[in-house]
């Protein structure tokens, strides 16, 4: 029955593979559209610049920015720094600024803050919110009437547009950068030229697709956007080299279109079972209460997907069309051995894992000490563009400002104005502004109480005027007791007088001379400026300047104390804070949890994943355990040079680095493990780092260099600062997995083999140790040379090898006759039984001058660095020989 569903199984992947090669005009032609209508897309796609959007709705800087979204006017700002002028001059300036078309506000004078070392900072508001299209027209009016002067700036008027066209930029240079790195690694790490232009287009078609189906979502983050196509084309390089390495081993014995065949369908399964890891790296991200992890998760999730898709429906079909290319460009591999350091790994191999525990546990415990910052404009960037450079020298010069909002319930001015006075005697706070302690004229507060008396003499107003217009508020307010009781004693806020009048005048009940309306229309403008920044539907708000960083434990200690501060006067839950510091905050909160999320469920998932794939209970945790010490040292950096790092850069490269760079080990582990079948762990491990390694580094240089690129390239700090340690913690892998893993399966291989299970146990038996046989079936070992592959016919020589009990093996004659019946069956259970089945049987096993001429010693010393260990060199004149054999026998036979 096994047999039976195995057969199916193969026959199902040859006529998948067959339909995809034959077919493949037609997988052309839908790639073709699918790619005209992913550029189409493009252009549906919005990008986020506010990483503040992705905070959980549930949190306090998310409840407060929606608050103030729904009920608050802000307007657009800007701070103007003028260098290289007199006090007179920027005065003159100020004037000038001040009385162009929009500007509502300026603030300007001697203070240090405003002036120093010919330095002038003028401070604008605009009459206009800075989200509207007309707010960057009064900006640019601005910088046009000081041309000619040394001017920066920083502004939150369309701030997120010039931040957008700085990205796109740098990601011109990234991918132009990419490209010349994955072509020089190719062409490194390839045998023939014309493969390169197939892994291109698989590359170039995969992230078209990508970035085009982005419009599935709407929006996705600016992070997202920027190193997606880097990533995907780093992450998903290894599945075409798969397909490419299959290609050519099934085309040294079969005409183009069967290798394609053959190679996709055995390409498939393995491509599949591969990815897994790398995509649970990002599935782990969707899981995350930063909800930016969910938008790169899901986009490199897809990503991934589409890389397999262009790889196994558009890729076939290329090597097909470029095979007589591809055969007429061979060139050697220059990639070199690395005997040196398996031979390395052979005599450290009790002195390396030991260290590295040591080494893990340590960094470990300093990686929880590194600096994380979660404050943007903390964070500076490699490379500078004008508009950062600009923000800079103005932060530089006359400092950061950190804001805070604090909204409470409106209605009750007299309450606003105690809070008002009691967090403006704080020290934390340098500043603060509500509708309760804004003057409005001679020395009378906005929501100051006035009596109709007063407001007569303010506004210059009879006082006859002034009752009639208090009564007519009276009554329209419901307010008839202050009517019985004498409207001269009925004191009404100032800021609600103003406006009424106003209304009463627009709707055509009031009529003032012209002096009135003039000072009635100039009062009612910046009122209403005010009321629409302060004063909303159901909250009033407070807007201070602090005097502590925007990030940090005091920071957070001062939030708490201006908190308990206003909860003196309002309900603790009425009180909503907002800002810089309480988005860092949240961030700082989420940042624990997340933390926890990535590094349990990647290293969760892979381990699930490794368990069935190695079927050894100790094996995943050995991989597991290697990768998750390259994190802990990766991030252990910073803090021996003092440096900071970004939190969010942490989450992602976390979750990558295990999802993406575990299958660097893998791929050593899975080599190992086949190789210590039929030769000594000590000569495998020496094997398996030769024959790994064109993987590793083809496929790791790639994301090496696509992470250093991004950091030194990007004038985003962010996407730098992920940039910069990503490929660190490649590089971190790489280095580990080829100088530690080894020791670590040699030390730990009792522990593989006593937690090893097997889901589905199969029966082996040894072929003979000479002579001739003839089989059909699956062989795996030596016959002068490493065979291990599906075979039918003949095989003459030494042989050292096992075959499942269910093939056919037979001894034959040099006529092809039989002599006598099947080989007999062992109780080799396993792969792992290999070497004590042919030990057993006793003749069968290789002689010592034999595995000496190939280049093995069966006392597991480390071989000469003149000999040659098994390899493609070996292989390749071994088929050599083979056939002149074959070619020598026909003669033979033909003149018998």
């Amino acid at each position: 029955m096994a047999k039976e569903k195995e057969k199916k199984e193969e026959s199902f992947m040859i006529k998948l593979s067959t339909l995809i090669v034959d077919k493949r005009k037609g997988f052309y032609l839908i790639f073709i559209m699918l790619i005209l209508f992913s550029v189409a897309s493009m252009n549906k796609v919005k990008v986020n610049n506010d990483l503040t959007s992705y905070l959980p709705g549930t949190t306090e800087t998310r409840i407060g920015l929606d608050l103030m979204e729904e009920q608050f006017t802000t307007y657009g700002t800007a701070r103007v720094m003028v260098c290289n002028v007199t006090y007179q001059e920027a005065e003159e300036i100020a004037e000038r600024l001040e009385g162009l078309e929009g500007v509502n506000m300026l603030t300007f004078d001697e203070s240090e803050e405003h002036y120093h070392d010919m330095e002038a900072l003028f401070e604008l508001t605009f009459d206009v919110e800075k989200s509207d299209g007309a707010a960057q027209e009064r900006l640019n009016a601005v910088l046009e009437e000081l041309a000619g002067y040394d001017v920066y700036y920083t502004s939150d008027i369309g701030q997120e547009e010039r931040d957008a066209d700085d990205l796109n930029r740098d990601m011109v240079l990234i991918l132009m950068l990419a490209g010349v790195v994955i072509v020089a690694v190719l062409l490194f790490t390839s045998t023939t030229y014309a493969e390169i232009p197939v892994f291109l287009a698989t590359f170039i078609v995969a992230a078209i697709l990508n970035k085009g189906s982005n419009f599935i979502f709407g929006t996705i983050s600016f992070v997202t956007d920027s190193i997606a196509v880097v990533l995907q084309l780093a992450l998903a390089v290894d599945y075409a080299i798969i397909l490419c390495h299959r290609f050519m081993e099934e085309h040294e014995d079969k005409d183009a279109r069967e290798a394609v065949i053959v190679a996709l369908s055995k390409a498939i399964p393995e491509i599949s079972s591969s990815s897994l890891t790398t995509v649970s790296g990002m599935v782990a991200m969707m899981f995350m209460q930063f909800r930016i992890g969910y938008d790169m998760g899901i986009v490199l999730a897809k990503a991934i997907v589409l890389s397999l898709i262009s790889v196994f429906f558009l890729m076939p079909g290329l090597l097909l069309t470029f095979a007589r290319a591809i055969d007429n460009s061979h060139h050697r591999s220059f990639v070199p051995k690395i005997t040196a350091v398996g031979r390395f790994c052979v005599l450290t191999r009790f002195i390396i894992p030991p260290v590295f525990v040591a080494v893990v546990i340590v960094a470990a415990l300093i990686s929880g000490k590194t600096n994380y910052v979660y404050d943007v404009n903390a964070l500076e960037a490699n490379k500078m563009s004008e508009n950062k450079f600009s923000v800079t020298m103005v932060n530089r010069e006359f400092g950061t400002i950190n804001q805070l909002a604090v909204m409470v319930p409106c209605g009750d001015y007299e309450r606003e104005g105690q809070v008002l006075r009691a967090l403006e005697a704080m020290e934390e706070v340098d500043s603060c502004m509500g509708l309760a302690n804004i003057e409005a004229m001679d020395g009378y507060l906005l929501t100051g109480q006035l009596s109709p008396r007063e407001f007569a003499e303010l506004i210059d107003m009879d006082i006859e005027v002034a009752d009639l217009l208090y009564s007519a508020y009276a009554v329209d307010h419901s307010n008839f007791g202050a009517l019985l009781n004498g409207v001269h004693e009925y004191k009404v806020p100032l800021i609600d007088m103003f406006l009424f009048i106003y209304d009463q005048k627009e709707a055509g009940n009031v009529t003032l001379d012209d002096e009135l309306e003039e000072t009635l229309t100039d009062a009612y403008s910046q009122i209403s400026i005010a009321r629409d920044q302060l004063l909303g539907d159901t909250h009033s708000r407070f807007v201070l300047e602090l005097s502590v960083p925007a990030e940090g434990e005091e920071t957070y200690e001062a939030l708490q104390r201006i908190r308990e501060t206003v909860a003196r006067y309002y309900a603790y839950d009425d009180i909503v804070l907002a800002g810089n510091s309480t988005s860092n905050k949240d961030l700082s909160d989420s940042f624990g949890m997340d933390n926890t999320i990535i590094t349990v469920l990647t290293a969760l998932f892979v381990m699930i994943i490794l368990l069935f794939t190695f079927q050894s209970a100790g094996l995943p945790v050995l991989l597991v355990l290697s990768i998750q010490g390259s994190i802990w040292m990766n991030f252990s950096l910073p803090y021996l040079t003092g440096e900071s790092v970004y939190f969010l850069g942490y989450l992602v490269v976390s979750a990558i680095q295990m999802g993406a760079t575990i299958d660097y080990a893998i791929v050593i582990t899975s080599r190992y493990m086949e190789l210590k079948t039929y030769m000594p762990i000590k000569e495998a491990i020496v094997e398996t780092l030769n024959q790994a390694f064109p993987t590793i580094v083809t496929s790791g240089s790639m994301l090496v260099a696509a992470g250093f690129i991004i950091s030194n390239t990007s004038s985003n700090a962010v996407v730098a600062a992920i940039g910069l340690a990503l490929g660190r913690g490649t590089l971190t892998s790489i280095l580990l997995v080829l100088l530690v893993l080894p020791q670590t399966l040699l030390m730990g291989d009792i522990l593989i083999e006593k937690t090893a299970f097997t889901l589905k146990r199969e029966t082996l038996k040894p072929l003979p140790a000479g002579g001739r046989i003839r089989m059909s079936g699956h062989i795996r070992g030596y016959v002068n040379g490493v065979i291990d592959g599906e075979f039918t016919g003949v095989i003459d020589g030494e042989m050292g090898a096992v075959v499942r009990a269910r093939d056919s093996v037979e001894r034959v004659d040099r006529g092809g006759r039989t002599v006598g019946g099947e080989l007999p069956q062992l109780e080799a259970v396993g792969l792992e039984d290999d070497e004590e089945a042919l030990s057993n049987e006793g003749d069968l096993s290789a002689p010592e001058e034999i595995l000496a001429e190939e280049g093995l010693h069966t006392s597991g010393a480390a071989p000469d660095e003149k000999e040659e260990t098994y390899g493609q060199e070996k292989q390749t004149a071994y088929r050599e020989d083979s056939r002149r054999d074959e070619r020598k026998e026909a003669q033979d036979h033909e003149k018998m």
